[in-house]
């Protein structure tokens, strides 16, 4: 296996390996990374769908991708996925799913299109003083010494950042700024979470620097990503003749390990399973049987509440923990899953999914979002954040219907809190004590309802359900090599580790569609000896200009401060002057046009 970029090789079709007619594949978890899996091996490596079995502890597939309605509830989403152009695997695969909207097209023509036609962002980021503009006006506000935090963890090499938190390379002046506002809230980052994280999303993403505040880098699917995203997936692999086996509880796998640790093999599969699982209680493997495993999960003992009951913190027995806790005391070489799952009060936090039941919350959202949320039209485009609030609260509503089976006058708001344990503004309570009413008050208040209003606007224009979820951002917990196995570990001969908790060789960064997809790529390309390259992640760190405008950007456009003051400004330029660097410095406004002086 190996990385590749160009028209060349994405357009290139591998042929069939040699030995796959021979081959099985098991799938342990039937999130995202193991629908893709599916696909890559089908697809690319002409494996026959009827040879792929995929077993699942749900009802239903998607993992993390989820939307649905519950019948008593309402509508539920636990999160939302923010996508960008430079998804490399992940588009790599939907341009080969159909569309199950558009006649004739992919998935990926219909998110284009979709996209193209009603481009993302956002006319208010951030509120302040119960829904009023908090005047953020796309400014970073970032400080000399603020940005030389940014600079320095950004040259730092990645042994320098494990197991250090953000805190202990980043100052006050950086974690007071407007960046740390918009950063921690779009990605749900703790100031006690992993540098090392901080520096590969910087690294993934610093061409989209300067859409970071008004989300104008992002792009989002026409309805929830169930329903977009694997829905379309799950029916195209169905029709390839993909066994699914839901209610079906994986709980261990069998190795047979050389003494020297050079030739691993994973022998036996065990599970448990419910009246419609799989039957038996596991399969042996051989070395023509392929197993793909998602280890980890950030939606593990996810616990919904409802409009009068709070979501319950699940800290008991968790299935997909509990398998790789069982994995890893097999080999060193199978992962710490300890590092990310031992430390629920740092990893946990709530959402709720409001969906509001006549008119009088939308005019609220209407005057905050500057767009009128029945349009089908982008919304919000992206989270809104109350800046001073307490819970740090952030809400958001997509493209409506957001579900299929929305009636046309309910809009459907995806609404979190980063913090968990302290108080609310108007509730007085913890997100994690309150109910579903309670939170879509607490949402009101920072919406600026009149407060003699929000109980009976809470009570009767809105259904709310809670999530917690104890797990969720498990994966930015402090970490260094060798927490996180690799995808192949070394000496496998028939097994791969897929999802966030698996160690792509890549410079990627985890809580993405695209790590998910790529994890799997990685893994069927690897193991099944496919010739097509798999996409590497795009280089824009490699690319000044990206470097300068994010320079540039970074600085809230302000000119580069030279030292010796006009003196040196007119050695620079005659150095430069003429040449392709003071075009770019120029171009991107790091240094005044000659003109000027």
């Amino acid at each position: 296996m190996r990385y590749t970029s160009g028209n060349y090789e994405a357009f290139a079709r591998p042929r069939k390996p040699a030995g796959v007619d021979e081959k099985s594949a098991w799938f342990v978890g039937s999130g995202l990374a193991s629908l893709s899996g599916a696909a890559f091996l089908i697809r690319d490596g002409q494996m026959p769908g009827n040879k792929i079995t995929i077993l699942e502890e749900l009802k239903l597939p998607g993992g993390a991708l989820d939307g649905i309605k519950e019948p008593k509830k309402g509508f539920v989403i636990r999160g939302g996925r923010e996508m960008e152009d430079h998804f490399e695997c992940l588009w790599d695969l939907f341009r080969s799913i159909p569309s199950l909207e558009v006649e004739g097209a992919s998935v990926l023509d219909e998110f284009y299109w979709l996209n193209k036609d009603d481009p993302n962002y956002s006319l208010q980021r951030a509120t302040i003083d119960r829904g009023q503009d908090a005047h953020t006006d796309g400014k970073f506000g970032l400080s000399e010494k603020a940005q030389k935090d940014i600079v320095k963890v950004f040259l730092a090499t990645r042994e320098e950042m494990e197991n250090k938190r953000i805190d202990e390379v980043f100052g006050k002046d950086f974690l007071e700024s407007n960046f740390w506002l918009y950063w921690r809230t779009m990605f749900a980052f703790e100031e006690w979470h992993s540098a090392l994280e901080m520096k590969l999303y910087l690294h993934r993403f610093i061409h989209h620097i300067g859409g970071l505040p008004d989300f104008s880098a992002l792009k989002f699917t026409k309805y929830n990503q169930y329903e977009s995203l694997v829905l379309p997936l799950y029916t195209w692999l169905l029709d390839q003749g993909v066994t699914f086996h839901f209610s079906t509880q994986v709980t261990d796998v069998d190795f047979d390990i050389s003494a020297d640790g050079a030739r691993k093999q994973a022998t036996r599969l065990h599970w448990v399973s419910g009246p419609e699982g799989a039957p038996g209680d596991g399969v042996d493997l051989s070395e023509n049987d392929l197993l793909f495993m998602t280890i980890g999960s950030l939606t593990e003992n996810s616990n919904e509440g409802d409009q009068h009951t709070p979501a319950r913190l699940d800290e008991g027995p968790a299935p997909a923990w509990d398998l790789w806790r069982r994995i890893a005391q097999k080999d060193p070489a199978f992962g710490r899953p300890g590092v990310f799952a031992d430390h629920i009060p740092q990893t946990k936090w709530e959402s709720a999914t409001v969906t509001t039941l006549d008119a009088r919350i939308p005019a609220y959202i209407e005057k905050i979002a500057k767009r009128d949320p029945f349009s089908g039209e982008v919304v919000t485009g992206g989270i809104v954040t109350a800046r001073d609030s307490r819970w740090l609260l952030s809400w958001t509503v997509n493209r409506q219907p957001h579900f299929k089976q929305q009636k046309p006058d309910e809009i459907v708001v995806w609404v979190y809190a980063l913090f968990s344990d302290v108080p609310g503004d108007y509730t007085g309570k913890t997100i994690q004590e309150s109910t579903g009413e309670e939170i879509a008050q607490e949402w009101l208040y920072h919406l600026g309802v009149p407060v003699e209003e929000i109980p009976e606007l809470a009570a009767n224009a809105a259904k709310t359900v809670p999530v917690m979820m104890p797990y969720v951002t498990a994966f930015f917990m402090p970490r260094q090599a060798g927490d996180r196995p690799d995808v192949v570990p070394e000496g496998s001969v028939n097994f791969a580790f897929i999802g966030q908790f698996a160690e792509s060789k890549e410079r990627d960064c985890i809580f993405t569609t695209e790590y998910s997809v790529r994890t799997p790529m990685e893994a069927v390309y690897t193991l099944l000896d496919i010739e097509r390259g798999v996409p590497e992640v795009f280089n824009s760190t490699y690319d000044v200009r990206k470097l300068l405008s994010a320079t540039s950007r970074l600085r809230d456009g302000e000119e580069v401060h030279l030292p010796g003051g006009p003196i040196a400004r007119k050695l620079l330029h005659n150095k430069v002057d003429d040449t392709e660097i003071g075009a770019l410095l120029s171009e991107y406004g790091l240094i005044a046009d000659h003109s000027d002086h």
